[in-house]
């Protein structure tokens, strides 16, 4: 277990007892949540340096709990659905959600001190600080894993150092009350499992709404965990995972495991035949309610995130190069739409010419050079600032795609976002939207990408006075028809040009003019709509 510093009997807190924290906590005011939340955070941690007896100092914190929790849910509304890497700003702000989860921690940790030191007050606490402890510890680490970044080595070694402390006073399967938890009472073995398995599932690319739909289910699943220092398998099991108490990530694969004295291993035999079951039976027609799966999702919705869980934790299969870094093939990426045009057509978008200065333009290249120049022969892309930026590849298939950035720098990029995928000498693009981002501890940026039907061409739209005048012009990108799989032609334009029916001029290098109709958005992306279309009649 990690040490804190002395205590001092010279802090002064706004509150010292239960008594007087509740009545702070009654006035204290929540308009500001910047102040709020960093006063919060400085008055726990001058409590925990105040020296009292243990009784009291953990009346005191259970009194803080659900205040702590209120603040710290609605201060995490700052990084929903942000880009990564996070910029400095949102970096600060998820450091200091950190480290107000960690003065909990921390007060708690006071506590088991004194418990430790002889205060008999708390004997019959154990179970509950110890689980405190370890909650808080683990609640650090899912606010790492909710905003996309991968936790450092030292949250592991608290996280893990807490369980072993658990483990070692046997009380890893003690069940705890805890009234802000859905299921009121819950063991630290259940919640150490937990807290493990989301970080393992966190590159699946969930959905916002499904990550405490998971925590749930978790928790109800408690029974299926157990921890062994020793473990074996069949050919036809679901293998084991492993994590080391004394190490500083999460887990492992069997193959990794090492003989050390805090490796212990998780079973996945029961939880994979949970998940079988419950599969089954919901194809067969019953409903999630009835399985214990709650209402938050459709059948088929739960069918599609056990399918995936089941493979992330129960199936053989490589380790991501998020945590396993290795030599790869390269590819370039780039994103938006602009920058996507540009590196296809070989040329950046700019705002069409009138014609008359254009016809004038050309002649005077003609007579100059003998031929009318192309945007290559006079700008390199580079230099104009539309870089394509090196990744690594996991994996490339036809639909999907699974990438590391070469570098720690570069462009943000976040869900369901617009990119472009090519070989660095080839010629054929692959368009797709972002499913999956995730910061690894190098501050390499990894992602999982969803590929869009058919090669895309370069394409400029314009507004029509038949169909809702809009200003100026704008790049696209067409998706063709892909008659064997009936999936029609399609085009790809920034957000705001849709609107159903609308008419636009649509200019390509084989069709300078075409008005066409918009039909239905086939897909809305964080800066990009894909909608079908027709030649207008």
């Amino acid at each position: 277990m990690l040490t804190l510093e002395p205590t001092d009997n010279r802090v002064k807190p706004v509150f010292k007892d239960a008594t007087t924290c509740a009545k702070w906590l009654s006035q204290l005011q929540l308009t500001n949540l910047n102040l709020a939340h960093g006063t919060l955070r400085t008055q726990i941690d001058l409590f925990n340096l105040l020296p009292m007896r243990g009784k009291e100092r953990l009346r005191t914190l259970e009194t803080l709990r659900e205040m702590v929790g209120i603040v710290q849910a609605d201060f995490a509304k700052k990084l929903v659905g942000k880009k990564l890497p996070l910029s400095d700003d949102e970096f600060t702000s998820l450091i200091s959600l950190s480290n107000l989860w960690i003065s909990m921690y921390n007060g708690y940790l006071r506590c088991l001190e004194s418990l430790d030191a002889g205060d008999s007050s708390l004997a019959a606490e154990t179970a509950l600080i110890c689980q405190r402890c370890l909650l808080y510890s683990g609640l650090q680490i899912g606010e790492f894993l909710r905003a996309g970044h991968v936790p450092d080595g030292k949250s592991w070694q608290r996280f893990h150092s807490t369980y072993a402390h658990i483990e070692a006073n046997g009380l890893q399967q003690e069940p705890v009350t805890d009234s802000l938890n859905h299921t009121s009472r819950v063991c630290s073995r259940t919640l150490y499992a937990k807290t493990l398995l989301l970080h393992r599932a966190r590159l699946l690319g969930m959905r916002r709404n499904q990550w405490p739909t998971l925590n749930r289910w978790l928790d109800s699943w408690g029974e299926t965990f157990t921890f062994e220092t020793s473990c074996s398998m069949s050919h036809e099991d679901a293998p084991p995972l492993a994590v080391d108490l004394a190490g500083s990530g999460g887990l492992i694969p069997i193959y990794q495991a090492t003989s050390a004295a805090g490796m212990r291993f998780l079973a996945m035999v029961p939880l994979s035949k949970l998940i079988r079951v419950k599969t089954i039976l919901l194809q067969q027609g019953q409903l999630p309610q009835h399985l214990d799966l709650g209402e938050d999702m459709n059948s088929q919705d739960c069918i599609n995130l056990l399918n995936r869980l089941h493979a992330c934790w129960c199936e053989k299969r490589a380790e991501s190069m998020a945590d396993e870094p290795r030599s790869a093939p390269e590819v370039k990426l780039c994103s938006s739409v602009e920058y996507i045009y540009a590196h296809i057509a070989g040329k950046p978008f700019k705002q069409p010419t009138p014609s008359s200065i254009a016809d004038k333009e050309e002649q005077k290249q003609i007579e100059t050079f003998g031929r009318v120049l192309d945007q290559t022969d006079r700008h390199n892309l580079a230099q104009l600032g539309f870089l394509a930026e090196e990744w690594l590849v996991e994996e490339d298939g036809l639909l999907h795609a699974r990438l590391l950035r070469k570098l720690n720098s570069g462009e943000r990029l976040g869900m369901n976002q617009i990119v472009c995928v090519h070989k660095p000498e080839g010629i054929i693009y692959k368009l797709g939207v972002v499913t999956v981002t995730s910061v690894t501890r190098t501050g390499q940026l990894y992602i999982g990408v969803r590929y869009l039907p058919g090669q895309p061409r370069t394409a400029i739209v314009r507004g029509t006075p038949s169909g809702n005048l809009l200003s100026g012009a704008a790049p696209a990108l067409i998706l063709p028809e892909i008659a064997s799989m009936r999936i029609p032609p399609s085009i790809v334009i920034p957000r705001d040009w849709f609107g159903t029916g609308r008419r636009l001029e649509l200019s390509t290098k084989e069709v300078p003019k075409l008005e066409i109709s918009l039909g239905i958005s086939v897909e809305k992306g964080h800066d990009f709509e894909r909608v079908s279309y027709l030649p207008a009649n």
